[in-house]
């Protein structure tokens, strides 16, 4: 019996997971056990579930998490494949709870699957968060083709260079992803060093940060949000390579008029 099978609401969340999930492998975004999800769960957790008894010994987070004390997540399962946590999220996921040394989490909930080994990276982010009253409900890691592509080429790396073109493909793009997309240098995959540097990019007010040669880390509210937001970046790199592939550089729209459309629409940056 699955925790889920009484509590529609965490049903509903979770389920929300497993369609980002199939979206991600449906996109080629997520190869073998490529990508991560980490979801908060805790205003869906009710007294029951907090009796409930962890699933082995607590394990050690990685990472001082102290804002993250007594809070729940789902998080995706270490080599566990997106294109299986679409049809059984909790065969290659788990529910976890923070303990209240903010160092160490047990597993609750349905088996004992390890989280995903970028964990501390994730948790980090919505403990920072957390600490700043800007608590993320979600965040999201992926292979997105287009913009890893983009990253390979030195000119889309400096400050803000990508997020002009990417708006100027498509109004869209300014519309909906308005705070542009951060860039984090090739770091060692999973490690501290690029975990901080997400964290400071994050905090430059950016909610997509695209790691140099490997992926974007996105956060927002919930997890279909976030991937939205990957979702629509990406299609501006696809317009801005399908015209490169047509053999001409694209025009984009101009400063003016994105200049326009931030006035028009109140939009930030």
């Amino acid at each position: 019996m699955s925790i889920l099978d009484s509590r529609a609401t965490l049903k509903a969340r979770i389920d929300s997971v497993a369609e980002v999930a199939g979206y991600l492998w449906q996109k080629g975004w997520a190869e073998r056990n490529g990508g991560n999800i980490t979801v908060n769960v805790t205003d869906l957790v009710d007294g029951q579930m907090r009796s409930l008894p962890a699933l082995g010994a607590p394990k050690r987070v990685g990472t001082a998490v102290p804002h993250l004390a007594g809070q729940w997540f789902y998080c995706k399962g270490t080599g566990k494949r997106m294109r299986d946590l679409a049809r059984a999220p909790m065969d290659n996921g788990a529910i976890i709870r923070v303990l209240e040394d903010g160092l160490q989490y047990e597993i609750v909930a349905d088996r004992e699957v390890l989280p995903t080994s970028e964990l501390p990276s994730h948790l980090l982010v919505h403990d920072r968060m957390a600490a700043k009253g800007t608590p993320c409900g979600a965040t999201l890691h992926t292979h997105p083709i287009e913009l890893v592509a983009l990253s390979h080429s030195r000119r889309w790396l400096e400050k803000d260079a990508a997020s002009r073109m990417l708006w100027s493909m498509i109004p869209e793009t300014k519309a909906f992803c308005p705070r542009g997309l951060g860039v984090v240098p090739y770091m060692l995959p999973s490690s501290v060093d690029l975990a901080q540097a997400t964290l400071d990019t994050l905090e430059e007010g950016y909610d997509v940060v695209l790691w140099e040669k490997h992926g974007v880390f996105a956060v927002d509210t919930d997890i279909m949000s976030a991937f939205d937001q990957v979702d629509v970046l990406n299609k501006s790199a696809l317009i801005y390579l399908a015209a490169k592939g047509m053999g001409f550089e694209p025009e984009g729209m101009s400063d003016a008029q994105m200049k326009e459309m931030s006035a028009a629409f109140g939009l930030p940056k």
